[in-house]
Parts: C-alpha cells; structure tokens; sequence
C-alpha cells in the first residue's frame, strides 16, 4: 500500500530534501500569488520589478513590498 505525504505545493520542485526551506518558500509563494490590491483605489496591483508595483486600475507605479503588498 502507497504511504500517503503531505502536498508540497509548488515547492515540490525541488524533490525530496530541503525541507524547512521548502516551507518558507511556500509561504512566500502563496502569499505573493494572491491578488494583490492598489491602497490608492482598491483596484488590482501588480508587481513589475523587485518592490515597485503598478495598478491597471489608475496607473500609478508606487513602492511596496519585495513580493506581496502589506
């Protein structure tokens, strides 16, 4: 009978070891892949660049957090 494991997640990538580090990452990636919203307008934001971010809603560039808006 298989053994059944815990769902990685996308850091299943890096195959059996690494293990805390595959849990940091995860987290970081699931917080970085929900939408993140503009604290001007409430509109989408999206990352273009390391910590600069740009709204399709109203089109200001401004500067938040490295990978996900706080």
């Amino acid at each position: 009978m298989a053994v059944k494991r815990k769902k990685i997640g996308s850091a299943g990538r890096f195959g059996p070891g690494y293990g805390k580090v595959k849990h940091r990452l995860n987290e970081i990636e699931k917080k970085q892949r929900k939408r993140q919203s503009c604290p001007f307008c409430n509109g989408r934001a999206k990352r273009t660049a390391n910590a600069i971010w740009l709204c399709n809603k109203c089109g200001k560039n401004f500067a938040g957090g490295t990978f996900y808006l706080e």
